[in-house]
């Protein structure tokens, strides 16, 4: 099993500044991508940005320029660097990760995994 904790969320004014971080842990396993989704109230959940093992990257149109998605395969971890804050990047933000487990030298079919989610509340 992997462990997906997210931190990083909370109040920031209009214009400001977050970094959300994600931290895989568990038993052997390897991460192919990672993103973040968000969910506001009443939506559905919506992709904001990706990024595979090989560093590619890709975002929503809403955060192209304002958001940046980088990685720490080391710590097995991915971040979320969210500037120029809008109201309406207000949301609950979850990360996702494609892992294969491996075991006794075998390595499983690729499955998601979610963290909890953390808000981000974007208002003056």
């Amino acid at each position: 099993q992997v462990q997906l904790v997210e931190s990083g969320g909370g109040l920031v004014q209009p214009g400001g500044s977050l970094r959300l971080s994600c931290a895989a842990s568990g038993s052997s396993f390897n991460i192919n991508a990672m993103g973040w989704y968000r969910q506001a109230p009443g939506q559905q959940r919506d992709l904001v940005a990706i990024i595979t093992a090989g560093d590619n990257t890709n975002y929503a149109d809403s955060v192209k320029g304002r958001f940046t998605i980088s990685r720490d395969n080391a710590k097995n971890t991915v971040y979320l660097q969210m500037n120029s804050l809008k109201p309406e990047d207000t949301a609950v933000y979850y990360c996702n990760a494609n892992v294969q487990l491996v075991k006794g030298g075998i390595i499983s079919s690729p499955h998601d995994y979610w963290g909890q989610g953390t808000q981000v509340t974007v208002s003056s």
